[in-house]
């Protein structure tokens, strides 16, 4: 047999697989091959969208099903043995796995990334391919598992539904990381996953694992909302049937396993309402603290009580957004994340929706508004002159028709997309909130009458809307379609298909903003949720720009070295009054007094919380998209001078480009390249011209070179008579895609399905016009020569 001569996949099918399966490796147990581990990346082009490639593993190993110890990258023999390992590295440290290998066929170099000399790589026989056992030694090694109790916990099973349904690689490593360091006797742990990661999914993998395994024996789950309550018990933690109990009206049941709670369900502001009490200090040995970006960050606030109070337990915090400040950390408490996977990585991998901006500013909010002299508000009182700004309208000052034009505006983007998109508006506060539902119903008055439901506000005090909120983040509901809110929908709401986030409040928390952000992350391909689109009022997307947004999570308090984090003692503080069905704070609002000359206290007229004016002249001044680059920061140069200076970076001249793309198997797979390099190919063309062959297009922005249109290389083709040689049929069959390709670009003409499409599919069946060539291969041959005549002149 002559290696030489087979693919890829025989080498696979021929030598490795059989060398694995003669070391012990069981194929229905212990490995799976060809294993795409993300979905690939979505790239936006106008209204459509396209997936990115896949990352794949030839081979992964597990010692128990998702729990990977090993990697191989196979290569057909025309490689060295060691070909792959450099790319079998990449992917197990995405993996988290330890052990790395690769192989044409002939043997296998190992990787052991737990070895500290001369023996990290070596190259071993096909017959001498390690264990299971032997590869599990090196995945403790790797872990620091060192106990058989260690060993027992962290090799437990997963839970499993009788469904295709497993983790994520990256719930996998979290679910892993978390059950190993709980082994090893951690007793804080944070987890740091971006919204719509699976944070719920990982937090009931971690528990059934633990609690199955008998190292916790009663757990709770604490939360803020109700939503996020129901939504868990309702969820992914429904397998816990009757061994689990959510805390209602302050009574507690200790026969349960598993408990879910709202912190306010179990404390409050005297101390008949703290019922955790009723507890022991021991009674729970496992606490999950899901956003515990919230309530519990501060180490002096009420909810921190109830942690200290069973400060013996193991507690896992679970946030997208870990807070971190001079008053407040996370990190303080829990300690540094033990994983972290970010908005970024999640759209980078294809899980998480891309987002699109569209920035606009508005006349008074870039120059300010002075009233003219004399000016009176709506209830007939004359207003400060002064000039108001951004930071006062709807705070301080309300202008009507910086409202309506705001609706307008929204309005308007729905009618050019889809005016059924669902669509949250962040409002200032709950009376904005109300005035911009209002405000959309007068814009869309059709919709309206069909459905007074179409536009809602959703908001703490509003009973209606609040049972609408179910409604509008079920898919298959078509009501309501715009939300407008001010705190309520910043967390805690799985919106799957929210397809826009309006931005018209000023947002002054980089945590709020990524809870916001987080609202439109979710991805839903049965319902066309695969990107979603950022409406900015207030140039809060400035806060993309920031190090913060995306970046690892920075301890900014400083620590009491006195401190024992497991025994922390509150001082009295003054109890914030939480509104039990939201888990907002209730703000009282108190005149302000003043002494009198006698000693004695006078309250002052209370100070008017809001002017309303109106009669005031608003425009759009500017409405402009704004552009990301592929670390998702926005590009504040000129998109042609990022494109030159990517294009430059890779490419060292003019004739090292024109050689790739000459050489590129499939013109396809260079735009995939260049995208993932983070060229904005749709917006290039967009603003330099539509017309132009993305070939010219990147000769022209970062080589000076004058550029054709398509139209003008296809028409080149046509006078250089160069398929006469072909039948009738075939030379029609091509010069119809030469048009094809004036009309759409490269990537059309490469694809087998441009075959069935107009005008193409005139001339027959695909495999008819196939046969016109005389074979798929010489047909694919013609295409090939095609391409090299529309770039000849190169």
């Amino acid at each position: 047999m002559n290696k030489k001569s087979l693919s890829e996949r025989d080498i696979c099918t021929k030598f490795i697989t059989p060398a694995i399966e003669k070391s012990g490796w069981n194929r229905l147990t212990h490995f799976l091959e060809e294993v795409s581990f993300t979905d690939g990346k979505i790239y936006v082009r106008g209204k459509l969208t396209a997936r990115g490639e896949r990352k794949r593993a030839d081979y992964i190993l597990y010692y128990k099903p998702n729990i990977p110890i090993a990697i191989i990258e196979a290569k057909d023999n025309n490689h060295s043995v060691r070909a792959g390992i450099q790319q079998a590295l990449e992917y197990a440290k995405i993996l988290d796995i330890p052990c790395v290998f690769s192989s044409n066929g002939d043997g296998f170099v190992f990787h052991d990334r737990t070895a500290e000399n001369e023996n990290i790589e070596t190259e071993i026989g096909l017959d001498t391919f390690p264990t299971p056992e032997e590869l599990w030694e090196k995945y403790k090694k790797y872990k620091g598992i060192v106990t058989p109790e260690a060993e027992r916990i962290s090799s437990h099973d997963y839970f499993f539904d009788g469904s295709d349904r497993k983790p994520r690689y990256y719930q996998q490593i979290a679910i892993n990381r978390t059950v190993e360091a709980i082994a090893n006797k951690q007793n804080r742990i944070l987890l740091v996953m971006a919204t719509g990661t699976g944070k719920t999914y990982t937090a009931f993998q971690i528990i059934h694992r633990l609690w199955k395994s008998g190292t916790k024996k009663r757990i709770l789950f604490l939360a803020d909302r109700n939503s996020l309550i129901d939504q868990t018990r309702k969820g992914d933690f429904k397998y816990f049937k009757d061994k689990m109990t959510v805390v209602k009206h302050r009574q507690v049941d200790k026969s349960y396993e598993i408990y879910l709670a709202l912190y306010q369900g179990l404390s409050g502001s005297d101390e008949e309402a703290n019922i955790y009490k009723q507890f022991t200090p021991e009674f729970f040995d496992l606490i999950v603290v899901d956003e515990c970006h919230r309530g519990s960050a501060k180490d002096d606030s009420a909810w921190r009580e109830i942690l200290t109070y069973f400060k013996k337990a193991t507690h896992i915090g679970l946030t997208a957004t870990p807070k971190e400040t001079k008053e407040t950390s996370n990190i303080e408490y829990f300690g540094e994340p033990l994983y972290m996977y970010s908005l970024k990585q999640g759209i980078n991998d294809g899980f998480l929706a891309p987002y699109k901006v569209v920035r606009v500013t508005l006349s008074v909010d870039a120059e300010g508004w002075r009233p003219e002299k004399g000016k009176k508000d709506k209830e007939g009182i004359e207003v400060e002159d002064r000039i108001y700004n951004r930071k006062d309208f709807d705070r301080n000052l309300v202008i009507d028709e910086r409202t309506q034009i705001v609706a307008k505006k929204v309005t308007e983007f729905l009618k050019g997309y889809d005016r059924f998109a669902k669509t949250i508006i962040f409002c200032q506060d709950i009376n904005h909130a109300e005035r911009m539902r209002y405000a959309i119903a007068k814009e869309n008055g059709d919709l309206v009458a069909a459905n007074y439901k179409y536009t809602m506000q959703i908001t703490g005090d509003n009973d209606e809307g609040k049972r609408e909120l179910d409604n509008f983040i079920n898919p298959e509901e078509k009501y309501p379609v715009v939300v407008t809110t001010s705190e309520l929908m910043t967390t805690g709401v799985d919106a799957q298909t929210c397809k826009v986030i309006v931005l018209d409040a000023n947002i002054n928390s980089m945590t709020k903003f990524k809870q916001i952000i987080g609202r439109g992350t979710r991805i839903n391909e049965d319902y066309g949720k695969l990107f979603f689109t950022v409406l900015d009022f207030r140039n809060a997307t400035d806060l993309f720009a920031d190090k913060e947004f995306d970046g690892d999570p920075i301890r900014i308090k400083e620590g009491n070295e006195d401190t024992d984090l497991g025994n922390i003692d509150n001082e009295e503080e003054e109890t914030p009054i939480i509104d039990e069905e939201t888990g907002e704070e209730i703000k009282i609002i108190e005149p302000p007094t003043i002494r009198t000359p006698d000693g004695g206290n006078s309250e002052l007229p209370a100070k008017r919380e809001k002017i309303f004016v109106n009669g005031v002249d608003v425009s759009i001044l500017v409405s402009r998209e704004l552009y990301f680059d592929q670390n998702g920061k926005p590009i504040t140069t000129s998109l042609k001078e990022h494109t030159r200076g990517i294009i430059k970076g890779k490419f060292k001249s003019l004739d090292n480009f024109i050689k790739k793309w000459s050489q590129a198997e499939k013109k396809e797979a260079i735009i995939a390249e260049l995208q993932d390099h983070g060229i904005l190919i749709h917006a290039l063309f967009d603003a330099v011209d539509s017309q132009l062959d993305l070939f010219d297009l990147i000769c022209h922005l970062a080589y000076d070179q004058p550029p054709l249109t398509r139209r003008e290389r296809a028409n080149n083709v046509k006078k250089r008579n160069h398929f006469t040689k072909y039948g009738e049929t075939a030379r029609k069959v091509l010069e119809s895609l030469l048009d094809k390709y004036a009309e759409e670009g490269i990537s059309n003409i490469e694809s087998m399905e441009v075959l069935r499409l107009q005008p193409l599919s005139d001339f027959g069946s695909p495999l008819e016009i196939i046969n016109e060539f005389g074979s798929k291969v010489k047909y694919l041959e013609a295409v090939k020569e095609l391409e090299f005549e529309l770039y000849k002149s190169a």
